[in-house]
């Protein structure tokens, strides 16, 4: 390993992309993630919980004990509380996220940490200090041969086979809008807004509260009959059910509206107006508890949000967040103007709420609306869903690979040589 350079073209190097809604693992090289599992970990005190499975971590400095992936996560136990490590997409909790990578390397990947060279995924904003305990934390603790940390707006460029547009990623928790020029993040142009995945479940639980509709989660139920349309359901709450904490039971309420907005929710190719109901198609669907009925314009009302704030009610300061449109004409407008022809002829859609359905075609059509005329339009979306959400990773497991990459690790001796601040140099 003399000067600096780590390994030849087959390293099998790791890839992790960490995300809101989801930690994606796996190795270089291949199509899709090995793992994909909720960033979402139920923590409960150690002394709560009779030691079973070795599943879960019990970290002896915090006495805490981690409920780690949907098997885990989703049995209902008494007193688990649910958090996530992460906030804005940085790392918040270290405690938490070193636990969720022991789960990756001992559960799913099942390999030794020191044999393989890591490539992760981090937001456009990530902080100097952040990455360098991160860089640290790889190190020290998990004895890394080598270690790269790279934007996940150029990975998802990357992997979409662009080295220059604009990546228009919608999460859970944010929508951004993040430039990209020659594989660099034009880090003063970044634009955000909180209309995303967990807004989308909000307005869908509001919803269900219009509605009088009941959002039992399926834990509570032991069994049910089927109920003719709009009936009362009949059903049989479980008998044994432990006393669960108001975090859990919220987690298990949103898994079920997260269903259901993936399901039922359309985005209306025009901008929504209620006149024009009679020919919205509906949409039909079914409770956990059996309940069901068929959504019409609801269903065309709820994500509308994203791309006109203005009808958003009862949250504050809603008249100043963005649309999806403006989100990308006004990170497009903070640009050098050399470059805007660039960013606005690759506009690349990514993230999970990108999923819902019409969000392509109504963000095409508000952007084609907003274009200077001078500018040539392209909206880029792979029409795999897998992709689209696993976009950052596929990017990471395409550059890892690449043998002209192997010369930008981080490799071990550089990190015992520079210290932390190496990351500072080597990855942009």
């Amino acid at each position: 390993m003399s000067g600096g350079v780590y390994g030849g073209d087959e390293v099998g190097a790791l890839v992790f992309d960490i995300g809101s809604f989801s930690i994606r693992a796996g190795y270089a090289g291949e199509d899709m993630p090995k793992a994909d599992f909720p960033s979402t970990l139920g923590i409960s005190d150690a002394g709560d919980t009779p030691m079973d499975t070795a599943d879960n971590n019990v970290t002896p400095k915090s006495n805490k004990k981690y409920f780690i992936d949907t098997v885990n996560l989703k049995v209902p136990r008494p007193g688990m509380d649910m958090g996530v490590f992460l906030k804005e997409g940085m790392v918040e909790d270290w405690d938490m996220f070193e636990n969720s990578m022991d789960y990756i390397y001992k559960r799913l990947m099942q390999s030794e940490s020191q044999e393989h060279p890591v490539l992760m995924s981090e937001p456009a904003w990530n902080s100097r200090a952040k990455r360098e305990k991160l860089t640290e934390i790889m190190f020290e603790k998990y004895n890394l041969p080598a270690f790269f940390l790279c934007k996940n707006a150029v990975l998802s460029a990357f992997a979409n086979g662009r080295s220059t547009g604009l990546v228009l990623d919608s999460g859970a928790a944010l929508t951004t809008a993040v430039p990209v020029y020659d594989g660099y993040v034009l880090g003063q142009t970044i634009v955000k807004s909180p209309l995303a995945g967990d807004f989308i479940s909000l307005e869908t639980r509001k919803l269900m509260e219009e509605l009088n509709i009941d959002v039992v989660p399926p834990y509570q139920i032991a069994e049910k009959e089927a109920v003719p349309e709009n009936a009362p359901p009949k059903w049989k709450k479980k008998e044994k059910v432990p006393e669960v904490t108001k975090s859990f039971h919220n987690y298990m309420v949103k898994d079920v509206l997260q269903d259901f907005a993936a399901s039922v929710l359309q985005v209306s190719d025009t901008p929504f107006a209620e006149e024009s109901v009679d020919n919205m198609p509906a949409s039909h669907y079914e409770f956990p508890n059996g309940y069901n009925q068929e959504f019409g314009v609801e269903r065309f009302r709820v994500p509308e949000g994203l791309f006109d704030p203005s009808i958003i009610k009862g949250i504050e300061g809603s008249n100043s967040m963005l649309s999806m449109g403006h989100v990308v004409t006004t990170s497009v407008g903070l640009c050098d103007i050399d470059i805007r022809p660039g960013l606005y002829n690759s506009v690349i859609v990514v993230g999970g709420n990108s999923l819902l359905n019409g969000f392509t075609d109504r963000l095409s059509r508000d952007l084609s609306t907003k274009t200077p005329a001078s500018m040539k339009l392209k909206v880029i979306s792979s029409s795999v869903s897998s992709e689209r959400r696993f976009s950052s990773w596929i990017g990471g497991s395409i550059l890892a690979s690449l043998g002209s990459f192997q010369q930008m690790w981080i490799s071990k001796q550089e990190y015992e040589e520079g210290g932390k601040g190496c990351v500072e140099k080597k990855c942009p």
